[in-house]
């Protein structure tokens, strides 16, 4: 039920708010920068059995960081940011379980099937996650890209899951007006994902409580699985203990 993270910026692990990844520096809100390493991140892990968990390259500069992860735990990680068709093979062969993808599938607004089909053509649709990160505008989650800043026409609702679920083994939803905020979840879109996506899907955003991720578990109806960043104490946060996560993933999948 716990998928763990790895976000990567300017080759540091760190924990953003999600609203404020801008091309501006100045509005860039920084909730955490490690100084430890990716690969260790990974390790931990590995170490603790948290499988399929995503690493996620928000920019340039990243590429080194990830490959290291993935090098530390291959076979339980999935890798974003900046992946195509062009590229995506060489992830895999790098260690990825998975690659996810947004921004050159939804382009342009649009989500070019064109595209899709490349992709899998590429790596196939059993190790293909599709990146659904999304924000409300108009009383619709609508997807969005470069960073979260710019909006698509496609909301993520029955009709699109239902749809993208031919091409993609599973979907990553960052609720991206609440992410890195720390002031709980969006349980509207948890439950949206609950009722009516047909493939696994994990929820990213917002949760600062177990209680949090055993909502997520609840509205999500067992079919929902969870993340959590800034909270976690390995991320500078103090709200939830990474041991108690460990401990819950491990109920959750008896």
């Amino acid at each position: 039920m716990f998928r763990p993270c790895i976000d990567l910026h300017e080759g540091k692990v760190k924990q953003i708010v999600g609203g404020t990844l801008t091309s501006d520096r100045s509005e860039l809100r920084t909730n955490f920068v490690s100084d430890r390493p990716a690969a260790w991140y990974a390790r931990l892990y590995r170490d603790d059995g948290l499988q399929g968990g995503h690493v996620i390259m928000l920019g340039p500069g990243n590429e080194s960081e990830a490959r290291s992860a993935l090098a530390a735990y291959p076979g339980g990680l999935q890798v974003g940011g900046g992946v195509n068709a062009g590229n995506a093979r060489q992830w895999l062969d790098a260690g990825a379980s998975h690659v996810i993808v947004t921004s050159w599938v939804f382009h342009a607004g649009k989500i070019e099937w064109d595209r899709l089909s490349q992709l899998v053509q590429a790596v196939g649709k059993n190790r293909l996650v599709l990146d659904l990160s999304c924000r409300l505008k108009d009383g619709e989650y609508r997807i969005v890209t470069d960073r979260w800043q710019t909006f698509t026409d496609v909301a993520v609702n029955g009709d699109t899951l239902a749809r993208l679920s031919a091409h993609c083994s599973e979907f990553l939803v960052h609720a991206a007006d609440v992410e890195g905020l720390c002031q709980g979840i969006d349980g509207a879109l948890v439950e949206l994902l609950g009722r009516c996506s047909p493939i696994p899907t994990t929820y990213a955003g917002g949760a600062r409580s177990l209680e949090d991720l055993e909502t997520v578990a609840r509205l999500g109806q067992g079919r929902v699985e969870v993340t959590a960043g800034s909270a976690l104490d390995i991320f500078g946060g103090t709200a939830i203990r990474y041991a108690d996560v460990v401990k819950w993933d491990r109920k959750w999948r008896k």
